[in-house]
């Protein structure tokens, strides 16, 4: 399983992976509990390898956010999604010091750190993009 097969699926709690093509969209697999389901054409399916976070310089894919993030915890949870605010500020500092304090929301913060013990879970331990690992 590769990171550009995992989707997030507006609407949709947590991370699915694309399974196949269907007639009115595509058919994914609950990295949470397994369950397939069909996204609809209309539902808005992004892959976590398009995804990228605001920095002072350019922007950072979401891949390379979740390496910081395994780096710094040396390959264990992150914290929990569900801490106080001023904890995942504090934490999203520690992996990655020069974000965007005014377009990175704290409700994105959730969603990194949610996403990342997530594919934690599901046996992730290297997150690299295509393009990386074709070369």
């Amino acid at each position: 399983m590769e990171l550009k097969e995992i989707l997030a699926i507006s609407g949709q709690p947590g991370l699915y992976k694309y399974v196949a093509q269907s007639t009115n969209g595509v058919i994914v697999e609950s990295l949470l509990d397994g369950k397939r389901m069909n996204a609809s054409a209309s539902s808005k399916v992004s892959a976590l390898t398009e995804i990228s976070i605001f920095t002072e310089g350019d922007d950072l894919p979401l891949a390379d956010v979740f390496t910081n993030i395994y780096n710094h915890t040396g390959g264990k949870e992150a914290i929990s999604h569900k801490e106080a605010p001023e904890k995942l500020k504090a934490a999203f500092a520690e992996v990655l010091p020069d974000y965007d304090r005014d377009r990175v929301h704290v409700s994105d913060m959730k969603k990194v750190f949610m996403w990342y013990n997530i594919l934690l879970g599901a046996g992730f331990t290297e997150f690299k993009l295509p393009e990386t690992e074709e070369k």
